[in-house]
């Protein structure tokens, strides 16, 4: 199976190519990582594989979800650290996923009720922010552009951050360019309606992500650091005329800084088996020079053969990695998958949909002691 294959990726020797792909699940209190988020990353970790974090803030204002936690202060670098060993004592690489949510807030999550920042002032009108309690829904706020003189700071913020990750232990850092966040609102051309060197031309549009990608590279080395970006996806209204155009002078672009890898997020897939849209990262793929993973909606079938045909070098798994702590066991030994719980996606129980999906030993007993149970019963 080309998914259970080793994989040298840069100075990291993979024993596999399954990675968990970073996840969102709002259970940092205090945008503090909390004892049992180790527990979370320590149950999906086998030796020699690849965790990249949950999104991570680079400062107070990069959030836009409850219970996120955060990579700008000591406290957090302290906090982050026992969650980083746990990784590391079953013999895992973990990467911390940097990130800034831009638009994609409320004025609830910044300091004084201040407009969230973006490329653009325009509001996402599609979908609803849940706000700190966790508990409530608003409509998204009226973000303000940053000016041209503002951006350097930002560049600047995911530096620190990325310089703390490595001071918190992690292996490498994960720049979150994807998903209609604030690096994605300046590549989109559905959200960037700038007419400074940050907008227009795709070339303009990719300059910001670059900058920050060259001041985290200068910070901890090209060698610690991969991307993730989303060219076909639509989250929180972040659109482009072309997306295939745009992930490929991405790519283009990016290959100057020989980072680690890329990651893309694929089109989804209409069913398993079905043939895909007739937009792919296949084009991606071909420009970037360095190692590439690819995720998206995939089945282990999809897996292996994104592996197979060369489409992709590693594959992120979520839903169905969050859902099945052993995942890569399930997978070695053909063995069902327990079913995700949508609901405690992003709630903030720190055990339930969260450290409380079984293992399949534990299912196993389960069942057996079941069919003790009716062979008793059976008896009398």
């Amino acid at each position: 199976m080309p998914l259970l294959t080793p994989y040298q990726l840069g100075r990291f020797q993979l024993s596999h190519r399954i990675v968990l792909a970073p996840l969102t699940r709002c259970r940092a209190y205090n945008a503090l990582p909390q004892p049992h988020a180790a527990i979370y990353y320590a149950q999906r970790t086998t030796p020699g594989c690849l965790l990249i974090s949950e999104a991570t803030g680079i400062s107070e204002s990069a959030s836009g979800y409850p219970c996120t936690p955060g990579i700008w202060s000591q406290e957090q670098i302290e906090a982050w650290k026992p969650v980083v060993k746990a990784v590391h004592d079953k013999g895992g690489y973990f990467f911390c996923q940097i990130w800034h949510a831009g638009r994609v807030s409320h004025t609830a999550y910044q300091s004084n009720g201040a407009a969230p920042v973006s490329s653009t002032n325009k509001r996402i009108r599609h979908g609803k922010v849940t706000l700190p309690s966790g508990n409530e829904q608003a409509d998204y706020s009226t973000p303000r552009a940053l000016t041209t003189e503002e951006i350097p700071q930002y560049v600047e913020q995911f530096r620190i951050a990325a310089r703390n990750a490595i001071e918190a232990g992690f292996d490498g850092v994960d720049i979150h360019g994807a998903h209609g966040y604030l690096i994605d609102q300046f590549l989109k051309d559905g959200v960037n309606d700038r007419t400074d060197e940050y907008g227009g031309s795709i070339e303009n549009r990719c300059r910001f992500a670059m900058e920050v990608v060259e001041a985290v590279a200068k910070e901890i080395g090209s060698s610690r650091l991969g991307i993730r970006i989303s060219p076909f996806a639509d989250f929180a209204d972040a659109t482009d005329s072309d997306p295939v155009a745009l992930g490929v002078q991405f790519a283009t672009s990016l290959n100057k800084y020989n980072l680690l890898y890329m990651h893309c997020v694929e089109p989804r897939m209409k069913a398993a088996g079905e043939i895909e849209t007739d937009q792919s990262s296949w084009p991606i793929r071909k420009a970037y020079k360095n190692s590439f993973s690819v995720g998206g909606g995939f089945t282990m079938a999809d897996g292996n053969e994104a592996i197979r045909s060369g489409k992709a070098d590693r594959v992120e798994f979520g839903r169905l990695f969050l859902a099945n702590p052993d995942f890569v066991k399930r997978f070695a030994l053909g063995a069902p998958l327990n079913k995700y719980k949508r609901e405690f996606f992003y709630t903030q129980d720190p055990v339930i949909g969260y450290t409380d999906y079984p293992f399949l030993e534990q299912q196993n007993l389960q069942e057996d002691l079941k069919n003790l149970k009716d062979l008793n019963l059976k008896a009398f």
